[in-house]
């Protein structure tokens, strides 16, 4: 004798209400088990954190002699900062016409940073005796306060008497600006009190991670202008080829329209 419908559906019911159970249960389970491998990995990232950050102390020590040295050897090269800044795409749209009078003046630039490389860095320019500020060198520090937030401070710049760069709005961009703005820039300078985003300061992120590890591959770009003449150069003298080729090849058929008239009247 068959159960009626009535307690079939009982069952079925009671059945799956307790598969919903069971899967509820192995999901929590599953993401308790997920939560304790997850803070177990964290831990590996914490652990491998510190010991990068030893390693990196170790060969920044390391590497101090060999900057030394790189140092003395671009004090031989004559304005060879500000060609460095210039043909960077990013800091030669920062900088104006009178700005790159003054950092010709550039002559050496340091990053350091600090033993503990998470807490920050610094940033110093050496400047030779020059028209425009008394300061024999400018620095630039990032590091944390004692609430863990990003703070920055600078020198103060002394200006000479009207040849405060920060002051003037009227600067042109330079060559290599140019192509990149069409709005004037700030002055470079302004970096030095620009103390708003320490945190995302993109300049001196640009100097310590891009530039400081290997000026000389900015030193070395070729000037996009010169480029550009040469190329310029090239296709006119691929056109005065092509002109020359054209009016030997006209030249050539005239010569043997002459041949058959001639051979025409020797016929007659």
């Amino acid at each position: 004798m068959s159960a009626s419908p009535a307690k079939v559906n009982r069952k079925e019911n009671s059945n799956h209400d307790g598969a919903e159970e069971t899967s509820e249960k192995e999901q929590q389970e599953a993401i308790e088990h997920i939560d304790e491998v997850q803070n177990e990995i964290d831990r590996l990232n914490e652990q491998a954190s510190e010991d990068i950050l030893k390693v990196e102390q170790k060969y920044n020590k390391l590497r101090q002699p060999f900057f030394q040295k790189r140092s003395e050897l671009i004090a031989k090269i004559p304005n060879f900062w500000v060609t460095t800044f210039v043909n960077h795409p990013q800091v030669s749209a920062l900088l104006g016409e009178e700005d790159e009078e003054a950092l010709h003046y550039l002559s050496r630039v340091e990053v350091t940073e600090f033993e503990d490389i998470k807490s920050g860095y610094r940033i110093d320019f050496y400047f030779d005796e020059n028209p425009y500020f008394e300061n024999k060198a400018l620095s630039k520090e990032f590091n944390v306060n004692e609430s863990g937030d990003p703070v920055s401070k600078s020198t103060e710049i002394k200006w000479k008497a009207g040849k405060d760069l920060t002051k003037r709005s009227g600067q042109t961009p330079n060559k290599a600006g140019k192509k990149r703005q069409h709005e004037e820039p700030e002055s470079f300078f302004t970096w030095f009190t620009d103390h708003s985003d320490a945190g995302a300061d993109e300049l001196g992120e640009v100097i310590k991670d891009d530039i400081w590890p290997n000026p000389l591959q900015y030193y070395l770009v070729p000037d996009m202008e010169d480029e550009e003449g040469d190329d310029d150069d090239d296709d006119d003298e691929e056109e005065g080829l092509e002109d020359i080729d054209e009016g030997e090849e006209e030249e050539g058929e005239e010569e043997e329209e002459e041949d058959g008239e001639d051979g025409e009247d020797e016929d007659d």
